[in-house]
């Protein structure tokens, strides 16, 4: 028995110190080279339910739905490079959401090539689970490419290009970073197209972290979209606050087009502000001011006051109850209602 034990005690002695030599080790870049690589990890979520809707011809909403089926690949090479795909498996063409690689060695600057979200507004790149209600604000569809004011179909807030980003300047002890920068050069065309004219979007922001988990930003973003051969200048700026501590959320932000990019409908904005209360550890609800001025003015504005309750009662599994109050001034009957109930598993 001794000498099974002194036999285990010496191979479990050996497969630590090969795991401490593979930690410690300094790796040989080369094309041989098999170590040095995490298992990929593969995940997904579903999100899906029932609306309803009293508005004049929608029949009584869509009914029951799916909003979302996304597949994801994601993992690490040497530990300085990160790579990502995601794919979303709903809708009559399922597609690429995001394709990229990291070199993300260090905290203050890190490169990222491929397809992914737009470093435009603090609630664009969020996981449609961590927004809180039922669908991104009016700010973000409009703005950053989940419907675009100029035409641009749904692009999920993603274009294919290159981005740097980094943290600066450790406070309490390196616990947080007061700065947060990114900048990005983009096709402009959106996710899964060709660039259209060899112009580039220039998108980029600049956060400050004062205290621990309070970001205050500021977005730009000069571009162009072609569409059937007719050029549309983009070029947008956006502020806002976001605060996320101990299940507490605060979130708020403003955004407008420079100049109205379409002359013949304004200087087009957007503002929305989002409060989630946490009740209980498997309960928070949010209550969330929405507006979209779709040339500037307050008649032209879209307003939606929202109360959405979210029953987590697992990591992985949460339950959305969520009532929507619209008054559309663009729209001959500009008040209604609607009711969401959905559903989101994660794996």
């Amino acid at each position: 028995m001794k000498k099974i034990i002194v036999i285990l005690s010496a191979l479990l002695l050996a497969t630590g110190l090969t795991a401490y030599a593979q930690e410690t080790q300094k790796p040989k870049y080369g094309f041989k080279v098999s170590d040095f690589m995490s298992t990929p990890k593969v995940g997904g979520y579903i999100i899906g339910g029932y609306k309803y809707s009293d508005q004049d011809g929608a029949h009584g909403g869509p009914g029951f739905n799916c909003r979302l089926i996304r597949l994801y690949v994601d993992g690490s090479i040497f530990n300085d490079f990160k790579y990502r795909i995601q794919f979303q498996a709903n809708g009559t063409a399922p597609h690429v959401k995001d394709f990229y690689v990291e070199w993300a060695k260090y905290k203050e600057f890190s490169v990222k090539l491929g397809q992914f979200k737009r470093a435009f507004t603090f609630e664009n790149p969020m996981n449609p689970w961590d927004v809180g209600v039922g669908d991104f604000s009016f700010l973000v569809q409009k703005f950053a490419g989940m419907g675009d004011r100029l035409g641009e179909a749904n692009m999920g807030g993603r274009d294919v290009g290159l981005q740097i980003q980094g943290d600066l300047i450790p406070l309490s002890d390196g616990q947080y970073r007061l700065l947060h920068y990114q900048l990005g050069v983009y096709n402009g065309q959106g996710i899964n197209v060709a660039d259209a004219n060899g112009a580039k979007d220039i998108i980029g922001t600049v956060q400050f972290q004062p205290l621990k988990g309070l970001y205050i930003g500021a977005f730009g973003w000069m571009g162009n979209w072609v569409n059937g051969g007719t050029e549309y200048k983009r070029e947008r700026i956006s502020a806002g606050i976001k605060y996320d501590v101990n299940n507490w959320t605060f979130r708020s932000e403003y955004a407008t087009a420079i100049g109205g990019e379409k002359e013949q409908s304004g200087a087009a904005d957007a503002l929305y502000v989002t409060v989630g209360i946490p009740v209980v550890d498997w309960l928070k609800v949010y209550l969330k001011w929405d507006e979209f001025r779709a040339a500037g003015t307050a008649e032209s504005s879209h307003d939606m006051i929202s109360a959405c309750a979210n029953f987590r009662l697992h990591k992985n599994l949460n339950f959305q109850l969520e009532y929507r109050y619209h008054n559309n001034k663009l729209l001959a009957t500009p008040q209604f209602n609607d009711l969401w109930v959905m559903a989101y598993i994660r794996f």
